[in-house]
């Protein structure tokens, strides 16, 4: 699971400053962002267009143009649902349309609790055994409606801390 972890201006600057001297350092930099602290923050852009001498609209066009880049964190689990043609041809587009309906969000939006984020995604590579999500880090296949609940049954549940 991607956990957002604090960020500061200065542990901003920090991933800018160890990778702006890279060739192309524009996503690389947005990447390490995102793999430390789970998303982009919005301070981030001035800092980044600043170091790479660009305009925050170059900055904020690149970050809005890529739907991998978060800009807000993401929930505690992220489920990223195959939109490529494979899934699309056994079920992926049923499958999403349930799990838009069972979740109540769009893709790109999280639940009011904040427990999962959904998210399109263009081929996980598990084509054969379509339809194919990614929870976290963990590629599912042949998932179907039924065990799409299942799953989410088993991500929302948290065990209960029973003061003594």
């Amino acid at each position: 699971m991607n956990e957002s972890r604090e960020w500061s201006s200065q542990s901003i600057q920090a991933e800018i400053d160890a990778l702006k001297h890279t060739k192309g350092a524009l996503l690389p930099i947005l990447h390490a962002l995102q793999d430390r602290f789970g998303f982009i923050p919005s301070d981030a852009v001035p800092l980044i267009a600043a170091s790479l001498q660009q305009t925050r609209a170059e900055v904020h066009g690149v970050i809005s143009f890529y739907h991998h880049f978060r800009t807000a964190p993401p929930g505690r689990h992220v489920v990223q649902i195959c939109r490529a043609e494979a899934c699309q041809s056994v079920g992926a587009r049923a499958l999403e349309a349930h799990a838009k309906a069972r979740l109540g969000v769009d893709y790109h939006q999280t639940t009011p609790d904040r427990e999962i984020t959904l998210e399109a995604v263009y081929c996980l590579g598990n084509c054969a055994c379509g339809p194919s999500i990614r929870v976290d880090d963990q590629v599912r296949g042949r998932v179907t409606q039924e065990a799409f609940d299942e799953l989410l049954d088993e991500l929302q549940t948290r065990p209960l801390e029973v003061m003594a």
